[in-house]
């Protein structure tokens, strides 16, 4: 389902918090109308690469007229949405500054997705209350610091005074003589001032241990808690999962603590300069004390800085954006880190290294895993090169080379290539005003393959391990003994997989049919081997994403394609509707993915359920489903044709389910070069015994070849004029009726207001 769609069953008081992102940024009609186009578009990467932003905003253009075009030739400008407008607003506003609509859309889609997230029932709701409890913590952790500022900054107010008085003092008595016998009452007034300088401070002190316990609360729940989650919901997004894997929150957390734990280590430092410089007016020793903070703020900022480090985005080749962490030897992939204390100390200064297993060699040299090197794998420093001014490195040219280091036969790995799990690491170090720390992130486990058939085994193998692999360290040797999955582990990614594809989910009935097809176990469990081996599943699950994807996409996102519906659920769902209803749903041994479409027909008292040979991938490539569902026909006796095709379950007429995607219009087209224009018509045999004929009709007075002859010219007018006839009513069929047929009005839905 689009996201847009969701929103839209949100309670009046979140639909008020999106209606709020779009003010005075972006019109929300145009939000509404090409909700589906705009998310299927990535504007992060748009925000920042300009060729993207371009790609981007032309897309949109080009749809909006060829949506125009079709309200002019359907005469419908007045009833629909102002698509003339929106272009002409888009390309006032925009035309010169794509970037800044890839900026705002990509902000507005990931504040959206957080309201989405706060709205799914008691955990989203508990989920953004436990953000805004954490928000709370940093920003008194920052108002507390600012406190401190000022004590130590009145404290050195304070420090002067007193050395002033006191120097002056000095000097005085020795001009003035006199002046001695008052020595003692100044003497003790400036007794009291250093005693409450010495009070003040050791104020500011238990000030910053306050604040240092408080960040003892905040640095372990970012970096145990909030961070450890953020990487999950990455995991799941890698395979599908609609979750919101957006940094902002975390890098707002580690940047504030972060930055409080480095300005109290300079007010500490402070305290200790004013300690040397006003010896004579301290009356106490505050060194030990301030020793034991300064120590207990650098061992948080340690933990807190160690952490930081991320793979905002995981290894992905270009060629395989759907696909992450499959990678083909010899063949360019990149990934992106980021820091996440975004802090002007640390631009430029950490200098970051990709390195391939590291510390796993001992565990895959066991198991005789492969080894790699990559190939250029130069260090890249963190430098602010975002919108947001974020520390990120993007290594874009890396590529995997094998190393050729064991004799054939030598402890091989028992292991397919497609289940080898490995690991690539960043690491970087950190010095700075006295912290020094070894920093270092990890991808998530990775199939290294050397050919493009084996993307599909990979790819189960990244789901599979995905779903098991929860925590870090990984366990890279999964594969030795996989564990299996439950249905409803395995339900949820095979879901996933459709929506990445198609933009929708599969629904009860769909998950359904494929347990039933996959799951033979009582406990509901789904075993590696059945899944992905030889002739399991996953391959012909995998036909039918390939399919949808460059095939059905818009169907599939509508919900006109049933799917998944076995062929005795076929026959119940339809026996009962009327004559012409249909569904689409795929072909069960066609392990490529194909698709076919089943119908009902009731005929001299008798219910006859029919199905279609399944259409490939090579046939749809040649014409679309819609225009086959529209010219599809069966040849009766003497060669008469008809449509058996007219309403989509359960009961939506076919010109409406479909009537946008039709790529011919029903006006006749001009002669070109000298030739009659002709179309590709699908035609089977009919398979349903004619009907009897009406008692109304004598057939006596008809001969045989005025029927034949009949018949035929009503052959031929089909055959050549069928285009200028689609919209009138049909000839009557002597074998069925002499009735008169009803002019059908074909209705169109709205392109846009429907999805």
């Amino acid at each position: 389902m689009a996201q847009w769609q969701e929103l839209l069953r949100l309670d009046p008081a979140l639909q008020g918090r999106v209606s709020q992102l779009y003010e005075r940024k972006f019109p929300r009609e145009i939000r509404h109308c090409l909700c589906v186009l705009i998310e299927s578009q990535d504007w992060d990467l748009a925000a920042v690469d300009e060729n993207k932003a371009n790609m981007c905003f032309h897309t949109l253009l080009v749809y909006l007229e060829e949506q125009w075009n079709r309200s002019i030739q359907e005469n419908s400008v007045l009833q629909g949405p102002d698509f003339s407008g929106m272009k002409n607003y888009l390309l006032k506003h925009f035309q010169d500054k794509p970037l800044n609509l890839a900026k705002i859309l990509s902000d507005c889609l990931k504040e959206e997705r957080k309201i989405l997230a706060s709205a799914q029932g008691c955990g989203g709701t508990a989920m953004e209350q436990k953000w805004r409890e954490l928000d709370n913590k940093v920003d008194e952790l920052q108002r507390q610091t600012l406190d401190v500022k000022k004590e130590i900054k009145s404290l050195e107010a304070l420090n002067e005074k007193l050395d002033y008085i006191q120097k002056t003092w000095q000097s005085q008595v020795e001009q003035h003589i006199g002046l001695a016998q008052s020595n003692a009452v100044v003497e003790e007034e400036c007794l009291k001032r250093a005693n409450f300088i010495t009070q003040t401070k050791q104020m500011v002190l238990q000030q910053i241990l306050n604040i240092l316990t408080l960040a003892e609360q905040i640095v372990p729940t970012v970096t145990d808690v909030e961070l450890p989650e953020w990487k999950r919901r990455q995991q799941m997004a890698c395979i599908g999962s609609p979750v919101d894997t957006c940094l902002d929150n975390l890098q707002k957390w580690f940047t504030t603590v972060a930055d409080v734990l480095l300005r109290l280590r300079e007010q500490l430092q402070k305290l200790q300069d004013q300690n040397k410089k006003y010896s004579s007016t301290d009356v106490s020793d505050l060194s030990a004390p301030m020793a034991e903070i300064e120590k207990f703020a650098l061992c948080l900022l340690t933990k807190l800085l160690a952490n930081a480090l991320v793979v905002e985005k995981q290894p992905v080749m270009s060629s395989l954006p759907h696909r992450p962490l499959v990678l083909k030897t010899g063949v360019r992939f990149t990934v992106t880190v980021r820091f996440l204390a975004n802090l002007p100390e640390f631009k430029c200064l950490l200098k970051v290294k990709p390195v391939f297993d590291k510390d796993v060699e001992e565990a895959t040299t066991v198991k005789g895993f492969r080894r790699f090197d990559i190939n250029w794998a130069d260090c890249k420093v963190l430098d602010v090169d975002t919108p947001d001014g974020g520390l990120v490195a993007e290594f874009g040219h890396m590529s995997l080379k094998e190393r050729k280091t064991r004799a054939k036969g030598q402890n091989e790995s028992r292991l397919g290539v497609t289940e080898e799990l490995h690991i690539m690491k960043f690491v970087t170090g950190l010095q700075h005003a006295g912290l020094e720390c070894d920093i270092e992130a990890s991808s998530l486990p990775v199939v290294v393959i050397s050919s493009t058939n084996q993307v599909l085994g990979a790819w189960a193998s990244v789901m599979w391990c995905n779903v098991l692999s929860t925590s870090e360290p990984r366990n890279l040797l999964l594969f030795d003994d996989p564990p299996p999955l439950t249905w409803q582990q395995l339900s949820q990614v095979l879901s996933w997989q459709f929506l990445s594809v198609g933009q929708r989910e599969l629904d009860k009935n769909q998950l359904s049919t494929l347990k039933d097809k996959i799951v033979d176990y009582p406990d509901d469990l789904v075993h590696w081997s059945k899944f992905s081996k030889n002739e399991g599943a996953w391959i012909w699950i995998d036909g039918i994403l390939d399919l949808i994807k460059k095939h059905l996409v818009d169907l599939w996102r509508d919900g006109s394609i049933m799917g998944f519906v076995s062929r005795k659920k076929t026959q119940v769902l339809l026996q009962e509707k009327q004559s012409g209803t249909f569904l689409l749903r795929f072909s069960e041994s066609n392990r490529d993915g194909a698709i076919t479409f089943s119908w009902v027909e009731h005929t001299n008292g008798e219910t006859h359920v029919h199905a279609v040979e399944p259409y490939t991938k090579q046939e749809l490539s040649a014409i679309s489903l819609p225009d086959i569902i529209y010219h599809y026909s069966l040849r009766a006796q003497r060669k008469m044709t008809r449509n058996p095709l007219l309403y989509l379950y359960p009961d939506i007429h076919k010109d409406t389910a479909f009537g946008r995607y039709y790529t011919e219009t029903s006006a006749p087209k001009k002669v070109v070069d000298g030739y009659v224009n002709r179309r590709f018509a699908s035609i089977s045999d009919n398979p349903t015994p004619p009907p009897s004929p009406p008692r109304e009709m004598d057939m006596t007075d008809m001969t045989d070849m005025d029927l034949d002859e009949t018949m035929e010219k009503q052959y031929l007018i089909q055959e050549l004029f069928s285009d200028l006839l689609s919209d009138l009513p049909e000839l009557p069929d002597p074998w069925t009726s002499n009735q008169e047929m009803p002019l059908t009005q074909t209705t169109y839905a709205d392109p846009v207001s429907s999805l």
